[in-house]
C-alpha cells in the first residue's frame, strides 16, 4: 500500500489527548537490570500495554518519549525499556565508530532485556484481565529487534506489532513469527528498502501489511524535518492508531 496526502482510509475519531503521567523504572535483577520509561494514560486507560523500542538515540531521547506520550494519550500503558543499557548512540559521535557501537549491543542481550520487559508487562496488565496480550512497536534499530523478539515470543505475549523502518531485520527469522505486523516507510529510505518489507509481508501472513509513503526518507514519523514529513507522519500515526485498536482494543483474544 502507498500513501500520500489525504489517504487514510477509514480513521478513528480524532485523538483527545488524556492526562499522561510518567515514571522511571528498573526492570531485572542486580547487575543485569536495565531502566526503562512507563507513560500511563491517567484518565480513560484502556488497561493495555505497548512496548515502544527506541531508535539508536535510546529511551531518553524526546522524540521517542514524546512518541510514547502520543501512544499513551490513547488509552495505552507504554513502556520504553532501555536497550542500551546507558550506552546509546551520540549524535556528535564519530560516524566511523558506529560498527563499533552497534557491536557492543548484542542481539541476544537486548532481545532477553525486552522479553524481561514483556513479563513485566504482562504481570502488571495481563493480570488485570483486560487484555491477553501485548502491542508492540520499534523504530530503526528497534524494528529489528522487534523481529527478533517476536520470532521468540511466536505469539506468547504479543498481538499486535508495528515497525517504523526497521533496520537490520533478519528476514530467516520471519516463518518464525505468529502475529500480524503492520510495517510503515518511505520509499525513499536507503536503510529499508521496501522489497525487504514485502518479503518479510510474504512470509509471516497473518494479514501483515506495508504501508509506504512516497518521498518519505528514513525516521520520517518520529522525527520529520520538513512540513510534508508532518503531513506524512499524521498519516502513519492514524493507521499506527487503527492497527493498535483493532489487534488490542477490537480483539482482545
Amino acid at each position: 500500500m502507498f500513501c500520500s496526502k489525504g489517504e487514510q482510509g477509514d480513521d478513528l475519531e480524532d485523538e483527545a489527548c488524556e492526562l499522561v503521567s510518567g515514571v522511571e523504572l528498573i526492570l531485572g535483577e542486580g547487575t543485569d537490570s536495565f531502566r526503562a520509561y512507563l507513560s500511563m494514560a491517567v484518565k480513560n486507560n484502556n488497561g493495555i500495554g505497548v512496548l515502544v523500542l527506541s531508535d539508536v538515540y535510546g529511551y531518553e531521547a524526546s522524540s521517542t518519549r514524546d512518541f510514547a506520550y502520543r501512544v499513551a494519550c490513547n488509552g495505552y500503558n507504554v513502556l520504553i525499556p532501555d536497550q542500551f543499557r546507558g550506552n546509546p548512540w551520540i549524535r556528535e559521535q564519530n560516524r566511523s565508530e558506529f560498527d563499533d557501537w552497534v557491536a557492543k549491543q548484542p542481539s541476544d542481550r537486548v532481545v532477553k532485556d525486552i522479553n524481561v520487559s514483556a513479563k513485566w508487562m504482562a504481570d502488571e496488565f495481563l493480570a488485570a484481565g483486560i487484555s491477553k496480550k501485548l502491542g508492540i512497536i520499534g523504530f530503526c534499530f528497534g524494528g529489528g529487534r522487534l523481529i527478533d523478539a517476536l520470532a521468540q515470543d511466536q505469539g506468547a505475549y504479543f498481538n499486535s506489532a508495528i515497525c517504523f523502518y526497521g533496520t537490520h531485520m533478519d528476514l530467516a527469522l520471519a516463518a518464525d513469527i505468529k502475529v500480524p505486523i503492520l510495517f510503515i516507510s518511505g520509499d525513499s529510505d536507503p536503510l529499508c528498502p521496501i522489497e525487504h518489507l514485502q518479503d518479510f509481508e510474504k512470509t509471516i501472513g497473518l494479514g501483515s501489511r506495508v504501508v509506504v509513503f512516497k518521498g518519505q526518507g528514513h525516521a520520517f514519523v518520529h522525527r520529520p524535518e520538513s512540513p510534508e514529513a508532518d503531513k506524512a507522519a499524521e498519516e502513519a500515526v492514524v493507521i499506527m492508531r487503527n492497527w493498535l485498536n483493532d489487534g488490542l482494543v477490537t480483539n482482545k483474544s
